[in-house]
């Protein structure tokens, strides 16, 4: 690479050569997995992960997210545009779940427009809604934003509903296939997109797939570089679900927090406890049950800090979900010619709002 680019695409260069070459050196042992997915796990686990920013003597100018360090006369196209992503590698994690490895363009280092900022990508589908209009479906990944070469989705086949349909042509794909997809623009959290070193204590609150956006966030604080005398962010996450086979992403969950123990919590709560003490579940027996009350909210996750900037607690899930934890997400007025506004927060309610949390506290995700 060439040691005269800006500071912070240097840095991205390294990265990508060093953790290219920690993947090409794992196993499936050191892993702890039985898929050859997921590399970017393994890293997080073992915390070599700390060592991906490395300080160069360069230029000092920073650089765009757009810029990246392919050769200058690559035709590497933008993330926002809609390009093919093949299918790299395919696992089943539940009896209707998968997880499904993208291939990255080539001279891209990684998918969206910034190494540690949280991706979310939008996904073409050539089924019709009812106004016979193509079907799309967005999606964060589970992998770190940095992830060289791929990205994975975590993805659900729900039943086929007019207008739907995405997860289930997602999880019908095979190695060989691909996807059109945009990688959509960074998303505002409260005034930002950066979520790294900005808070002491995150909550995580995922119903069902609502966990697959919260991991890719779970593992960008764990990767977090901390300055000298800075706290490193713990989180705690608490995953709802109705059955234990519901479960998704349980078993890495588990892994991070015995791996960080300082650092990271998981809970777990059933809506049909009912098979929670049975001998394959006895993991679960201290779950607890139901969709969520205040209660849950004290042991599961950090206290309210009334507004001062140290916590935050995400929430993400079905509509539903998210409106008994925060309250809905409305819509802003519509933009002329727009059918729909786009999505704000609005004010916050529910749970969390009985538990002491302020606005400034809860991210509708």
């Amino acid at each position: 690479h060439n040691t005269m680019l800006p500071s912070a695409t240097a840095r991205v260069c390294m990265q990508t050569t060093l953790r290219r070459t920690a993947n090409q050196a794992l196993t499936r042992s050191s892993l702890g997995m039985n898929i050859r997915l997921r590399p970017s796990f393994a890293i997080i686990a073992l915390t070599t992960i700390t060592n991906r920013r490395m300080t160069m003597t360069t230029a000092s100018a920073a650089s765009p997210p757009s810029e990246t360090c392919a050769s200058p006369t690559a035709a590497v196209p933008p993330p926002s545009e809609l390009q093919p992503y093949p299918v790299i590698g395919k696992t089943q994690v539940s009896p209707d779940s998968y997880v499904v490895q993208f291939g990255l363009p080539k001279g891209r280092d990684y998918l969206g427009y910034d190494a540690v900022l949280p991706t979310c990508i939008g996904v073409k589908y050539a089924g019709k809604n009812e106004d016979d209009k193509p079907v799309g479906k967005s999606y964060s990944p589970i992998s770190h934003p940095s992830e060289s070469e791929h990205f994975d989705l975590l993805v659900k086949a729900y039943p086929y509903q007019p207008g739907g349909g995405v997860g289930a042509y997602l999880c019908e794909l095979e190695v060989g296939d691909s996807i059109d997809a945009i990688v959509k623009k960074p998303r505002q959290v409260h005034g930002s997109p950066q979520v790294e070193g900005r808070w002491q204590h995150v909550g995580l609150v995922g119903g069902g797939t609502g966990i697959a956006p919260l991991y890719q966030l779970l593992v960008i604080f764990l990767a977090e570089e901390t300055k000298e005398g800075q706290t490193p962010t713990t989180v705690s996450v608490l995953s709802i679900n109705r059955h234990p086979e519901d479960i998704l992403m349980k078993k890495e969950l588990d892994e991070l927090a015995a791996r960080h123990p300082d650092r990271v919590k998981v809970t777990y709560s059933l809506t049909d406890d009912s098979a929670k003490n049975t001998t394959e579940n006895s993991d679960l027996a201290d779950a607890f049950a139901g969709r969520g009350d205040v209660n849950m909210v004290t042991k599961a996750l950090p206290s309210p800090a009334n507004g001062d900037g140290s916590t935050m607690i995400f929430v993400c899930g079905k509509d539903g979900f998210v409106s008994t934890w925060g309250g809905p997400v409305l819509r802003a007025d519509p933009l002329s010619g727009a059918k729909k506004g786009k999505k704000i927060q609005g004010p916050l309610e529910g749970i969390l709002k009985e538990a002491g949390f302020v606005e400034s506290e809860v991210f509708k995700y």
